[in-house]
C-alpha cells in the first residue's frame, strides 16, 4: 500500500465510492450511496473489479486479449446498470467509475485514503459469502482509511426510514469522537435528527455497587454524571452544527441492544471501531461485528486513525 505522508486529509477528495458486483445487495448499496452523494452535493464513483482465473497464467501462459475484453465488458455492464439505478434516484448526480483487475479488497483499500466514504452491500444474515460477514466487506471495514458504510440487503432505505434520524454510539474514546463528527455531518446533510447513545453497563460501576443493593439515588447520581459526560462530548460539535437537533440517550443497557433499539426507523447508524493491526486476529470490536449483523439500518464504521 502507498504511504500518504502529507497529512491524512491532504489528498482526500469529497466523493462517495460504491462497490458493485451485480448482486441484489450491491444494488441496494448503490441506491443508498446515490442518495447520500446527492444529499451531500458530491459526486458518486462506482467501483468494480474482475479477476482473471489463475489457471490461465499457468506455466508462463499469457491469457488471450479476448478474455480480458470479455471480463471488462461484463464488468462494465454491472457499472452501467449501477449508473442507471443511481440516476433513477438522483437524475442530476455526477457519476464516475473505476474498473480494476484483481481483488476488490485491494482496489477499495487503495482508494480509501483519498475518498470521503466507501459504501458496500452485504447479503444480510449470512454475509457476503456465507461467513458471519463477507470476507470482502470485513477486510475493507477493518482496514480502510475512510469510513465504510455497510448496507445489508434487508436494511436499505425504505419509505418508513427515509426521513429517520442518524444514530451514533458515544463512549468517550478518540475513535468514538471521530464517529460523532461524521454523524453530525451526515445528520446535517440529511436535515435529520441526531440520536447520541451512551451506554454505561460498565464493569467498574457494577463492581462498586456489588454486594449492596444500590439505592435509586445512587443509580440516579451515576446517570446524571453520565448525562453530563455525554453533553460535554457533544458540545463542540453541537455548536459547529447548530442546525442539527440532538436527542441524548443514556442507558444502562448493553451497547449492541441499545444501539439496535435506537436505530429502529433510523436512516444511518454510526459507530467507531478500535480495530487496529492486522486482520489475522479479531477483525473489529465485538460491538461493531454484532451490529453489522443486527442493525436495522445501514451502518457506518469509523476506525481510529490507522498508522501505516
Amino acid at each position: 500500500m502507498t504511504q500518504h505522508t502529507n497529512g491524512s486529509d491532504a489528498r482526500r477528495e469529497d466523493i462517495v465510492v460504491v462497490a458493485v458486483d451485480g448482486s441484489e445487495a450491491s444494488k441496494v448499496a448503490v441506491r443508498w450511496a446515490a442518495n447520500t452523494a446527492d444529499k451531500r452535493g458530491v459526486p458518486l464513483r462506482i467501483a468494480a473489479s474482475y479477476t482473471m482465473p489463475q489457471f490461465l497464467y499457468a506455466e508462463g501462459m499469457v491469457p488471450p486479449q479476448s478474455i480480458f475484453d470479455e471480463l471488462q465488458a461484463e464488468t462494465m455492464e454491472k457499472v452501467d446498470e449501477a449508473r442507471a439505478i443511481a440516476h433513477e434516484l438522483a437524475p442530476a448526480l455526477k457519476i464516475g467509475h473505476v474498473v480494476a483487475e484483481g481483488s476488490p479488497i485491494d482496489m477499495l483499500l487503495e482508494m480509501s485514503p483519498s475518498v470521503t466514504m466507501i459504501v458496500m452491500g452485504s447479503r444480510g444474515l449470512g454475509g457476503l459469502s456465507g461467513m458471519v460477514m463477507g470476507s470482502v466487506s470485513a477486510a475493507v471495514v477493518s482496514h480502510a482509511s475512510c469510513p465504510v458504510v455497510v448496507v445489508r440487503e434487508d436494511s436499505g432505505v425504505r419509505d418508513e426510514n427515509r426521513h429517520g434520524p442518524v444514530v451514533v454510539g458515544v463512549d468517550g474514546s478518540g475513535t468514538s469522537q471521530k464517529a460523532v463528527e461524521y454523524a453530525f455531518a451526515e445528520a446535517s446533510a440529511r436535515s435529520a435528527e441526531l440520536i447520541a447513545v451512551h451506554t454505561w453497563m460498565d464493569m467498574q460501576v457494577q463492581a462498586s455497587l456489588a454486594g449492596l443493593s444500590a439505592t435509586q439515588e445512587q443509580w440516579a447520581s451515576i446517570e446524571e454524571e453520565q448525562e453530563m459526560l455525554l453533553a460535554q462530548r457533544l458540545a463542540g460539535f453541537a455548536s459547529e452544527y447548530p442546525d442539527v437537533s440532538v436527542r441524548k440517550v443514556v442507558t444502562r443497557d448493553r451497547p449492541v441492544r441499545a444501539l439496535s433499539d435506537a436505530a429502529q426507523g433510523a436512516q444511518l447508524l454510526v459507530v467507531g471501531s478500535h480495530g487496529r493491526g492486522g486482520f489475522k486476529g479479531m477483525l473489529l470490536g465485538s460491538t461493531s461485528r454484532a451490529l453489522l449483523q443486527s442493525a436495522p439500518c445501514p451502518m457506518m464504521v469509523v476506525r481510529g486513525q490507522a498508522e501505516g
